[in-house]
């Protein structure tokens, strides 16, 4: 591309909801002829897509926004912060523009005011798949936005708003798309992946010339069509998720549940405005396993609630090892302007709080370590992110990127990013495993 071409610089934070969002903003700026840069001083205009969650992702956006404008100076602003405004102007008066998630319109219209491009649209090329901020072999897939849930300590929905999901032949094509462009492994992602369809009444849309309902468990049997490796993310445990443990016992979808059961104790769940029965949830865990022994679950957890107890904490741990998880994260509570929670009674000392989390992590640390020594000496199938002499980096089923762990190959020839071999584990630590491909022997 000519040097002459207006240049935009990208800075992406938060979830892959959001890095989603940056690569739909990224792929118009590139048909409407801008050039996307890694470095502030290459760049003449900076958008940083932000994160709100909690408080600790609002400081980074606020200092990555602040870096920006100490680099660059022109600096447009989007994602989930945007919609605490006041709070960036505050901070930052000279940013060009702020818009919230998904307002994708505003930030092409402030790149524009900034920047006008210099192109003919029709002539520009872009990738049929669009820009990817993933490694080629792998791509989120997003199947809507917002939420309907109220959970307590959560501001999402008044940054993303209530569930939005996309009609699923819109999806399946994309996803089509996508692994027609070299995508391996797809990620589902959404605020809800439950929920999925509520909204539409769970319509019917055609795709491959038969009718599939716009329904978390059809669009899972329409993506097992497409021989990739297909991961469930953001799943909440109701009924109608039994229905895809076939499809993960069958090889059709990766056996790999995320699920955010945030806690344990059913009064804190209540306060949290989330589901509460425990027993029904241990059960079901249960029932999964049983039909898919294969199945890896993840989860993430807030300790230190407002009003939590330390017996209350207790039944937490106690739930890790009833329900031996394979993966887990987990949060110390914090207020986040905006949410319910900060009103609740019992508001815990900081210290209290980083305590249990420290107790929570070093008690999941071990079950998570029992989990992988059993995949000792197994032959597991795993997916090649980096490939160096004879070295890689995969992952396996049980692995999601960024958020899991990894497996080291050693003695690996001639494999690159996306390739899916068989390993022999042969070690782990507490959260990566060690291995050798099929075939070969530490004496080759």
């Amino acid at each position: 591309m000519s040097t002459s071409q207006p240049k935009v610089g990208f800075v992406s934070l938060g979830c892959p909801k959001a890095l989603v969002d940056s690569e739909r903003i990224l792929t118009q700026l590139k048909v409407e002829g801008y050039d996307v840069v890694g470095t502030y001083d290459d760049a003449d205009v900076v958008v940083v897509n932000t994160c709100g969650f909690i408080e600790a992702a609002v400081t980074e956006s606020l200092d990555a926004i602040g870096e920006a404008i100490s680099e660059n100076g022109k600096v447009i602003v989007t994602g989930c912060l945007g919609k605490r405004a006041d709070l960036i102007r505050e901070a930052h008066p000279g940013v060009l523009s702020i818009s919230g998630p998904q307002d994708y319109a505003s930030v092409l219209t402030a790149v524009h005011e900034a920047l006008p491009p210099r192109h003919d649209p029709f002539t520009s090329l872009v990738p049929g798949t669009g820009i990817k901020l993933t490694p080629k072999h792998y791509a989120y897939l997003k199947i809507s936005e917002g939420c309907n849930h109220r959970c307590s300590f959560c501001i999402i929905p008044s940054m993303r708003g209530d569930l939005v999901s996309r009609p699923v032949d819109d999806v399946l094509r994309e996803a089509e798309r996508l692994v027609r462009g070299g995508v391996r492994e797809l990620l589902v992602i959404s605020q809800d992946t439950s929920a999925y369809g509520v909204d539409l009444r769970y319509a019917e849309r055609e795709w491959r010339g038969r009718a599939w309902r716009t329904r978390m468990t059809e669009l899972c049997e329409g993506l097992s069509e497409l021989g990739v490796w297909t991961r469930l993310h953001y799943v909440y445990p109701y009924p109608h998720v039994d229905e895809v443990i076939p499809l993960m016992t069958a090889g059709r979808l990766l056996p790999y549940l995320d699920i955010p059961f945030q806690h344990a104790s059913p009064r804190v769940l209540r306060l949290m405005k989330r589901p509460g029965n425990v027993e029904r949830v241990l059960d079901r865990v249960k029932a999964w396993r049983a039909a898919c022994p294969e199945l890896t679950i993840r989860s993430t957890f807030i300790v230190g609630f407002p009003g939590e107890t330390e017996a209350e904490f207790e039944e937490l741990l106690d739930f890790l090892d009833e329900a031996q998880l394979d993966r887990v994260g987990a949060f110390a509570y914090s207020p986040i302007d905006g949410a319910a929670a900060n009103d609740l009674p019992g508001a815990l000392p900081d210290e209290v709080r980083e305590e249990r989390l420290a107790r929570f992590m070093e008690h999941q640390a071990a079950i998570s370590a029992a989990r992988l020594e059993r995949k000792i000496g197994t032959v597991q199938k795993v997916i090649v992110d980096v490939a160096e002499d004879d070295l890689a980096t995969a992952r396996s089923m049980a692995d999601a990127p960024e958020i899991d762990g990894v497996v080291h190959v050693q003695q690996v020839e001639g494999v690159k990013p996306g390739d899916i071999i068989d390993v022999v584990i042969e070690a782990c630590d507490e959260h990566d495993l060690f291995a050798r491909p099929l075939g070969v022997s530490a004496d080759d």
